[in-house]
């Protein structure tokens, strides 16, 4: 099996697939290792329980990345999104976008929603280069060390829009 550095010798191509219970433990593995404050094993074994949109990126065997969405009401709303490390400003994290917001769209969402910290830029400028924009501020919304961080909300029109990918 190829390790992590044979695999990003060349940008890789991930598989996206439905997220399993079993692929769970690896998912709360790379949140623990990407936040100071991870979602538990439990929200998102909740998140698979109540049919949200669960995905894991893979390349070869190995989990990657991932994304959780709800949708409802003519709204998705991107609650995780996260790529490992070393897997980062990869064109990973906007695959994993695009395909939860070709399943908005495809759900007859009108819109799609997201929170970020301000101060996760490589982020935002992912979501700003798919045509996400501010719309508000949620204040302290973010566990932080010392206290609360807020969480810039942006959205995207959906309704006849295609993804932009560059």
């Amino acid at each position: 099996m190829a390790t992590a550095p044979d695999l990003l010798a060349t940008a890789p191509q991930a598989t996206l697939r439905v997220m399993l219970e079993s692929d769970v433990a690896n998912v709360v593995a790379i949140e623990r290792a990407s936040y100071q404050f991870p979602w538990s094993e439990g929200i998102f074994r909740d998140c698979l329980r109540v049919g949200y949109v669960c995905r894991v990126a893979c390349v070869g065997e190995e989990i990657v990345g991932y994304g959780v969405m709800s949708t409802g009401a003519g709204e998705a709303h991107v609650l995780n999104l996260c790529v490992n490390g070393p897997f980062r400003c990869k064109g990973i994290g906007r695959q994993i976008l695009t395909h939860l917001l070709d399943r908005a769209r495809a759900a007859g969402m009108g819109e799609a929603f997201l929170e970020v910290r301000p101060s996760n830029t490589a982020a935002i400028r992912l979501y700003q280069s798919m045509g996400f924009e501010q719309v508000g501020i949620r204040r302290g919304y973010y566990q932080a060390v010392g206290g609360r961080e807020d969480a810039a909300v942006l959205k995207l029109p959906l309704a006849g829009r295609a993804t932009r990918t560059s």
